[in-house]
């Protein structure tokens, strides 16, 4: 069909996975960070804005935290039942990897988010600080060993190859392989800046609605201070990652830039935009900077870029995806600096909550992080191919000896639950954020927290089913 192979179909199928997957640990680990901030602030201040927006979000962190373990179970067991051969070739090191996320970040993250998201009332302020900053501690852990993992297959290094399996050798060569600290900096600091924008996009809804308090400006604020701060610095990231990429893999740098083939000693162009055709071997259409790829790629204007030619076919990466992939998730980048830049104009102008312009810009850049950390994943994975763990084993010797009618079969059933499950876990996190952050303007108030009579976090009661205000009354039967 479509003239795909059970190979295929294995990898459309971790693809829809793992892409579901990828974008809830991003906003976790973003809003877990956010939450600490918050209720730091609260500590500090004794501002009831940020106690009220550390409620609300907590809410949504904890749909989403629910949906990525979920999503991330399912993930983990294709390893064993759609890419044994791989398993068996590399568990030793992939597998001890993913224990020390379970036992390290996952533990850590278990053990204290019931005293985040359930003890408000029940334990002292600084015990419930110090929960909530244990849990955002987890995250980052988590991401640490994920991409410690991740980076190994790219950059494979501390092991020897006996009887046809890895066999580690040195532990530290291979968690802190060469392009480990940069994919680990690059993807910690998307998950800060897909967060952003998607709080101040929650925040701009609101002001366009005309609800506009104290806690949806804190919220807008807060997000265009981390997009101004963080884009930028992610670009920075970006260059390092690009040498380290162009060190380690030049047939992806190829790739990436559509680059077939050098001219005697002239220094590469940048194809802004063009088509790769990988049967014909060119780029169609292309539309040339001279001199400005060697200058991004290698920091000089006569240093050449590796060609496509330069590799033997079988080991060319799909061009065609990963050149626009890599252009999608540069130009969302750049929207997400020059989105920092205007909010820092409007600041100073005693306008950033009532330009319109500018709050519809937010409002639509609010999935834009998201969709360049699948776009930059697509770049990074596809980049790789035709390797699993790169220059030492094919994804086509990894996968299990499945036929086309099961992966087909399994396919299909992935699609439906997915978009059925998480389609309605979406629903209702949206849901919330439609509602708002709820505060307690006009009314007596005490300052909450631990010892107070106040309603804890509930994170799955914050919409009712007829979508009226819930219940905030401290009444255990609500509770229950």
């Amino acid at each position: 069909m479509f003239g795909l192979e059970a190979l295929d179909l294995a990898r459309i199928q971790f693809a829809f996975t793992i892409s579901f997957h990828i974008l809830f640990p991003a906003i976790t680990i973003g809003l877990a960070s956010y939450l600490a901030v918050l209720e730091g602030l609260w500590l500090k201040t004794h501002n009831d804005t940020y106690r009220d927006l550390y409620h609300f979000w907590s809410k949504i962190f904890a749909v989403n935290f629910g949906m990525g373990v979920v999503s991330g179970l399912v993930m983990a067991y294709q390893f064993g039942t759609n890419w044994s051969r791989f398993s068996d070739f590399a568990g030793s090191v992939t597998g001890p990897l993913l224990t020390y996320e379970v036992l390290t970040a996952f533990f850590l993250e278990a053990g204290f988010l019931g005293v985040m998201l359930f003890g408000w009332n029940k334990v002292g302020r600084k015990l419930h600080f110090f929960a909530t900053v244990m849990v955002a501690i987890g995250t980052l852990i988590s991401t640490f060993w994920i991409l410690a993992s991740n980076s190994w297959m790219q950059t494979p290094q501390g092991f020897e190859i006996v009887n046809g399996q890895v066999i580690p050798t040195d532990w530290f060569a291979i968690i802190f392989n060469p392009s480990f600290p940069y994919r680990l900096m690059h993807m910690a600091t998307a998950a800060f800046v897909a967060t952003a924008f998607f709080v101040g996009s929650s925040a701009a809804w609101h002001l366009l609605r005309g609800k506009d308090n104290p806690a949806i400006r804190t919220m807008l604020s807060m997000a265009m201070w981390m997009a101004l701060i963080v884009a930028p610095i992610q670009a920075v990231i970006g260059d390092f990652h690009g040498l380290n990429t162009l060190e380690h893999q030049p047939a992806k740098i190829a790739a990436i830039e559509g680059h077939w083939e050098n001219k005697g000693d002239e220094a590469t162009p940048l194809i802004l935009f063009g088509w790769p055709d990988m049967k014909e071997e060119k780029t169609k259409f292309a539309v040339e900077i001279p001199y400005l790829g060697s200058l991004i790629l290698t920091h000089s204007l006569d240093k050449q870029v590796p060609a496509l030619k330069e590799f033997a076919p079988e080991d060319r990466p799909n061009s065609t995806i990963v050149f626009w992939s890599f252009r999608v998730m540069v130009g969302l980048g750049f929207l997400m600096i020059f989105t920092g830049l205007w909010s820092l104009w409007l600041r100073k102008r005693d306008s950033l909550y009532t330009s319109r312009p500018f709050l519809y810009l937010a409002l639509w850049m609010g999935p834009s992080g998201l969709i360049a950390i699948l776009a930059g994943w697509f770049t990074t994975e596809i980049g790789r191919q035709p390797w699993v763990v790169y220059g030492l084993m094919r994804t086509a010797d990894a996968s299990s000896n499945h036929s086309f009618m099961q992966m087909s079969i399994t396919l299909i059933m992935f699609v439906v639950v997915y978009f059925a499950l998480f389609g309605a876990g979406l629903g209702y996190m949206m849901r919330l954020v439609r509602k708002g952050p709820k505060t307690d303007e006009g009314k007596e108030t005490n300052d909450g927290g631990p010892g107070q009579k106040r309603t804890p976090a509930r994170p799955l009661s914050a919409a009712d089913d007829d979508g009226a205000e819930a219940d905030h009354s401290p009444s255990l039967t609500k509770e229950i």
